[in-house]
């Protein structure tokens, strides 16, 4: 089933707020930590490398949440469940936009035997909470 974002929902995801991503750890455990993102029509993307944590429980399983609230207005969140499909960033492009989004700068270099994914979350369920 395909879940389009409502126009709430676009507007606090396009803004400068930050994510807390949750994947599954192999003993079953969450395993959460806050980046950068941006949405993509009606999917999130953010940058990991393929050493962490986070990419080596998505290549085991690919279930996510992500959570964003708004930091002008921390009553206005949207929680966001679905799957991740990763894919190799070879040319680093996605950190660079992120620092652009979130610094207004580029990212500091990275050694060239650093692999950069490109984590791609489709939803499958969207909450949202406002006040």
């Amino acid at each position: 089933m395909t879940i389009t974002f409502g126009e709430d929902t676009r507007n606090l995801l396009d803004g400068r707020n930050f994510a807390t991503v949750s994947t599954v750890d192999p003993d079953g455990g969450p395993q959460s930590s806050v980046v950068w993102y941006r949405r993509d029509g009606d999917t999130i993307l953010f940058s990991v490398t393929s050493d962490k944590r986070k990419a080596r429980n998505l290549r085991r399983d690919p279930r996510i949440s992500v959570a964003v609230f708004d930091i002008e207005n921390p009553y206005h969140s949207v929680a966001i469940r679905g799957t991740a499909e990763l894919v190799e960033d070879r040319d680093k492009t996605l950190p660079t936009e992120l620092a652009h989004r979130y610094l207004g700068e580029d990212p500091p270099a990275e050694p060239d035997d650093v692999t950069r994914l490109i984590v791609r979350v489709r939803p499958e369920k969207v909450s949202t909470f406002s006040v």
